[in-house]
């Protein structure tokens, strides 16, 4: 079971879903967008049995008393400075890392900017940065798949498509891969007031320097869904390209929203890379 948290972080009070024994190694979870620290409760609990202190926390923009105003308040090295201060409020000055869609983004960022502070980093869907932003710029496919983005830059249009009728529209984008009750919980969330402005604004604060990522030297997994809506097979393939530490590639059956359809695998293949270790091997037998 998660455990609700709160840490205060200058003007901005984050919610903090937090598992596992205190003495544990700790694993930060970050989101994706549009969901909250609650998307890794099943991930988490598997991680908690596993001897792991788990930190799961609703990012800026998520937490209601952290939304602040303006988009220029959601730059991603903000996004990423948040993530430290709340390890280093819960004594974790260094922690494995994994996130998950927009969570996947500013791991990368933080295994790229501060290597010091990431013992290891498991990315979910979305590949490096700059392979990424180089796949956006060179592939129609990718092209396709980020052109949603126009539209969540657009102040006021974004928000109508997305909430209006009862939030139809972001009722679409969970599809079929997130349960029922989990769309009713997050739709009630995302129609408090400010809270879908505050989740785009992680978009309307993209820039250039985003794909200009440095290599990421971190022991990193990156898993990848091959059905995957937001992220194509370009960018996924071209990722090893960007880190130059231990790197391991896991391409699956599946589609985008892969902490609520494969949390199993998703918690193994982070124990494993916190571990050093291949998955399902015992500590005497190291990657290869």
């Amino acid at each position: 079971m998660l455990h609700p948290e709160n840490v205060r972080i200058g003007s901005l009070s984050f919610d903090v879903w937090t598992a596992g024994p205190e003495a544990g190694e700790p694993v930060m979870l970050l989101h994706g967008w549009p969901q909250d620290g609650l998307v890794w409760e099943e991930t988490a609990e598997l991680l908690a049995a596993d001897g792991f202190r788990v930190i799961a926390p609703d990012q800026r923009g998520y937490s209601p008393d952290a939304r602040p105003e303006g988009a220029e308040n959601y730059h991603i090295d903000l996004l990423a400075n948040d993530v430290l201060s709340i390890g280093s409020a819960m004594g974790a000055e260094s922690f494995h890392l994994a996130g998950h869609d927009w969570g996947s983004a500013v791991s990368w960022w933080l295994a790229g900017h501060y290597p010091d502070r990431v013992r290891s980093l498991t990315a979910v869907s979305i590949p490096h940065l700059a392979a990424f932003g180089r796949a956006v710029a060179t592939d129609t496919d990718q092209q396709q798949r980020s052109s949603y983005m126009d539209l969540f830059r657009e102040p006021g249009a974004a928000e109508s498509a997305l909430m209006d009728n009862d939030g139809a529209g972001l009722q679409f984008v969970y599809g079929k891969d997130i349960t029922h009750g989990s769309i009713v919980r997050l739709v009630t969330r995302f129609s408090e007031p400010g809270a879908m402005t505050a989740s785009l604004n992680w978009y309307r604060a993209m820039g250039s320097d985003m794909a200009r990522l440095p290599n990421v030297t971190v022991p990193t997994t990156y898993v990848w869904g091959n059905d995957d809506m937001a992220a194509g097979r370009v960018g996924a393939e071209m990722c090893a390209s960007f880190v130059d530490g231990d790197y391991r590639f896991v391409e699956i059956e599946a589609g985008h929203w892969l902490p609520d359809t494969h949390p199993a695998l998703i918690a193994t293949e982070i124990a494993a890379r916190a571990r050093g270790i291949a998955p399902g091997a015992t500590p005497a037998e190291p990657v290869v």
